[in-house]
């Protein structure tokens, strides 16, 4: 029988417990010994290098990786951590996912990153230098046995390794071996190859998505893959989220996706719906949807100039919908009115009126990032306004502009008090949508009313709002959600879908809150959060604000809302260029920043922000409301037969919208 193919000659680096161990492991006359201190007084060729020690010391490792990049040759360290040690990443010349990269991973999933820190601060040189004391023999010649496999794993088939864009952790007390995966991080200096972002690179060409049904417009049954995106993403050492949690409100699961972000700030992605695993996913999906919303992670940022500058190839910032310039003036402001001739930062994107690409506020594209410079300071407050996920450019390109058509019908129908028609659900195909309004109903007490927002493009939405039909509870008095989708039912279902667990929330914490609620519907500049939008608008002296629902006397059904059949084709890029050409017939371009990183893309994800300039954008915090600019607000109503002519605007609604 053929003896498997060794690794060839191994440079051990390192003194103490481990490195001896490794050394007895591989046996001498494969193993060179060298000093940690000084990768350079190797001698001869290598096939290979382990850095070992008893201490959580990693200073060397730039050097050792250094010396065995010249040799084309991998490395694998290897150290004791108070009590656990630790090996791996095996780094492979010229390729992503170093010992940097796993320790930026753990880093952003750490739950107590400012401890950590403070610890090391103090106590740094300490814990570099003294050797574990958990260390013993026997857990050093476990350790050595599993690098010694992980040698001959590296020289047969790199990518069979354990440690490949993974760690291996010994407990050092229960002697137990744990594996613990992680991405490579596209902003390593080490490793990264984060290309810049440029024109070229922001075009895009609608590739054919042919649909198994014409009624399907997600093309992957990522329910079916649960398991291997937990086992990319998910890790409580260095996972991109470190786990989810799970809680119960009112029938439902709640569960959240913590998502640590470079600069210390946590994201979390959500699930709300009645199954477990259902839930998590949800969770999951919108966290790595955050992730690509957040920050930039595909590309780098190289564009800095003033409007002027760039005004031939940039999208004009005002039409974006901006604040009133009397809100600028408020000394808590932290936003300053745009300036042409200020210099900011700029991402490309991609113009599908002009057919070109075309720049973007970097800060508008990606709504967590902050300025660079002092006189760069954001001219809007931005959020997670058309971010969306998918199995590929097409779909989430699709769902970005189904969000920006919720989020500006839900808008119009607030800003202008349009009287917009009720909707019965019950002459429906599936039903799906009575159902879910009568368990809402049986389960609270509340009465489900649906309302048709629809807008100009004619892309079904759907307004949802639960009103408690006593004058005297303890709960909100409404709770408001919204949806949209190409079928005018699954458009209230995603409504619906919102309104079940944001009601069943408020009725846990409205009762509470009450008088802070009361508060807020007097002083709307108290209203700062979106978490406040429900709050105040559940407050019950406010109610008659939805008199222009409520007294709503026309009804339609789910069909009466059915247009045509032009987003039932074979190909979701045919549903895509109907939806683009709805908004470009009415004088609104459609513009797609691709958002998908490195991390997305090890999951078959793709990550967009699509923006539709002049449509509303939705805000959180009532003195952070964005309408001037946008003169779709003033003639729209008057467009769709709810008003007889142009608004004006001292009849724009004054209060904080219900969004939640």
């Amino acid at each position: 029988m053929r003896e498997p193919t060794g690794p060839g000659r191994i440079a051990v680096l390192g003194e103490g417990l481990l490195a001896d161990a490794i050394v007895r492991a591989f046996g001498c006359a494969h193993v060179r010994r060298a000093d940690l201190a000084d990768p350079v007084t190797i001698e001869g060729d290598i096939g290979m290098a382990v850095a070992a020690t008893d201490s959580w010391d990693t200073h060397s490792y730039p050097s050792v990786r250094k010396r065995c990049a010249g040799e084309k040759a991998p490395w694998l360290p290897v150290r004791a951590e108070l009590g656990r040690v630790v090996i791996g990443p095996a780094e492979l010349p010229r390729t992503p996912g170093c010992a940097d990269c796993a320790e930026t991973r753990r880093r952003m999933a750490r739950r107590h990153r400012r401890g950590h820190d403070a610890v090391w601060l103090r106590h740094g040189d300490a814990i570099r230098q003294r050797p574990s004391s958990w260390l013993t023999t026997l857990g050093a010649d476990l350790v050595a046995a599993l690098v010694a496999d992980e040698a001959r794993r590296l020289a047969a088939d790199p990518d069979t390794a354990r440690t490949r864009n993974a760690l291996l952790y010994v407990d050092l007390r229960t002697l137990g071996v744990t594996t613990h995966r992680f991405l490579p991080d596209p902003h390593c200096p080490a490793c990264g190859r984060l290309p810049i972002d440029d024109a070229v690179l922001a075009r895009i060409d609608l590739q054919p998505r042919p649909k198994p049904t014409p009624g399907v417009y997600r093309l992957r049954a990522v329910a079916d893959e649960m398991d291997a995106l937990w086992e990319t993403y998910v890790d409580t050492e260095c996972g991109l989220v470190r786990e989810l949690y799970r809680d119960s409100h009112g029938g439902v699961v709640v569960a959240a996706a913590p998502l640590g972000l470079r600069d210390g700030q946590v994201e979390k992605g959500y699930g709300r719906t009645r199954s477990r695993r259902a839930s998590e996913l949800g969770a999951l999906l919108e966290a790595l949807e955050r992730y690509g919303g957040v920050q930039p992670g595909g590309k780098r940022t190289v564009v800095r100039a003033s409007y002027r500058d760039v005004a031939s190839d940039a999208l004009y910032p005002k039409t974006l919908g901006l604040h009133a310039q009397s809100a600028y003036r408020l000394p808590e402001f932290r936003l300053a009115p745009f300036d042409e001739n200020r210099p900011y930062r700029w991402v490309w994107g991609y113009s599908f009126g002009q057919k070109a690409p075309i720049l973007v506020p970097e800060a508008y594209a990606y709504y967590g990032t902050r300025p660079a410079h002092a006189d760069s300071a954001p001219f809007v407050h931005e959020i997670s306004n058309g971010c969306a996920l998918g199995a590929s450019l097409e779909e989430a390109i699709l769902y970005g502009i189904l969000e920006v058509a919720e989020r500006d019908a839900f808008l119009m129908t607030w800003y202008a008090n349009m009287r917009v028609p009720r909707v019965d659900p019950r002459p429906a195909s599936s039903g799906v949508a009575a159902t879910m309004a009568d368990t809402i109903q049986a389960e609270t007490g509340y009465q489900v009313m649906l309302f048709d927002i629809t807008l100009e493009q004619g892309i079904p939405s759907v307004w949802a709002m639960a009103v408690d039909p006593a004058d005297d509870g303890d709960g909100p008095k409404v709770v408001c959600a919204a949806g949209s989708h190409f079928e005018p039912e699954r458009a209230a279902v995603n409504a619906l879908s919102e309104l079940g667990p944001i009601l069943a929330e408020q009725l846990r914490t409205h009762p509470e809150q009450r008088e802070r609620a009361r508060e807020m519907a007097g002083n709307p500049a108290l209203v700062t959060t979106m978490a406040d939008h429900a709050l105040v608008n559940g407050d019950r002296t406010i109610f008659h604000r939805f008199d222009f629902l409520t007294r709503s006397t026309r009804v339609r059904s789910f069909a009466d809302m059915t247009r045509s059949d032009a987003f039932h084709n074979d190909d979701l890029r045919d549903d895509l260029l109907e939806a683009i050409g709805r908004y470009l017939e009415c004088g609104l371009d459609v513009i797609a920043v691709d958002q998908t990183t490195p991390e997305h893309r090890a999951g078959g994800f793709a990550c967009v922000k699509v923006i539709i300039p002049g449509t509303l954008p939705l805000t959180s915090g009532h003195r952070y409301r964005r309408v001037e600019g946008l003169p779709r607000l003033y003639e729209v109503p008057r467009l769709l037969g709810h008003r007889e002519r142009r608004l004006g605007p001292e009849e724009i609604n004054p209060h904080p919208h219900p969004f939640a």
